[in-house]
């Protein structure tokens, strides 16, 4: 394994265990109060357009991290537009 493939294999690792905490509290509480919705839009888009790019040059780390990563800014984002459309009916 060369170093590119092992610099690229950390930053994976790194990205999906950096997301997990926020989702699993995220998901458990649903306390979405403190959570910046831009970030996590700008964060879904970019981990979105990364995957695609992962597909498109074949690279299967880089597809399954960005992947993950997505589905997890999804996640949180969902749960923060529902929480906020709960506070603006009350």
């Amino acid at each position: 394994m060369d170093i590119a493939s092992i610099i690229g294999t950390v930053a994976a690792v790194t990205m999906i265990l950096g997301y997990i905490p926020q989702t699993i509290k995220t998901i458990r509480t649903r306390k979405t109060d403190d959570i910046a919705l831009g970030s996590f839009v700008l964060m879904a888009v970019g981990a979105g357009c990364f995957f695609v790019q992962g597909i498109l040059t074949g690279n299967v780390p880089l597809a399954i991290a960005n992947g993950l990563t997505a589905t997890m800014s999804t996640i949180i984002f969902a749960i923060k537009m529902a929480n906020d459309h709960r506070a603006r009916r009350k």
